[in-house]
């Protein structure tokens, strides 16, 4: 079967930067809805249209086809004492935005003079990566995917 607007695909991946360092890889297959619904960057998809398995695609995407570019807005700088007493750069918290009330996760980025930097920016945001998979299965998407707009099953969501 080739991938083509609602089939559900899996794939292996690995993500690398601009200089062919690996930055991300799958060590279980990820699957996805085909065809518009937001579950692969579009660009990807659009290599992957008309692909069977087995067969490959590498894509290099700009940051806008990536991850974006960094918002300021995402970044803030809070006083220590808001964090737990053993707070070091890399730990992830979470907090609600105060405009959208959507869950942010931020960043531990820098800690300096009893204040602390997060950022809620995806940690590639910015970046130009290539992208390449390998096709490892395709099928029909039930009327359920569909409806969801997402994979569901082994690889996909699960409700």
């Amino acid at each position: 079967m080739q991938i083509a607007k609602n089939t559900i695909v899996t794939l292996h991946y690995e993500m690398f930067d601009v200089d062919n360092n690996l930055l991300d890889k799958t060590e279980e297959p990820i699957s996805y809805l085909h065809g518009g619904y937001d579950g692969i960057f579009p660009l990807v998809e659009e290599a992957l249209e008309g692909k069977n398995v087995g067969e490959s695609v590498d894509v290099k995407l700009t940051a806008d086809d990536a991850f974006g570019d960094p918002e300021e807005e995402l970044i803030r700088v809070e006083d220590l004492e808001v964090f737990p007493a053993d707070v070091e750069i890399g730990m992830v918290f979470e907090a609600d935005d105060p405009e959208t009330g959507e869950l942010l996760l931020f960043r531990v980025t820098d800690i300096a003079d009893g204040k602390a930097v997060v950022d809620a920016n995806h940690p590639l945001a910015g970046q130009s990566i290539r992208f390449a998979a390998k096709v490892v299965e395709v099928r029909a998407a039930s009327a359920d995917e569909i409806s969801h707009g997402h994979a569901h099953g082994e690889h996909g969501h699960h409700h």
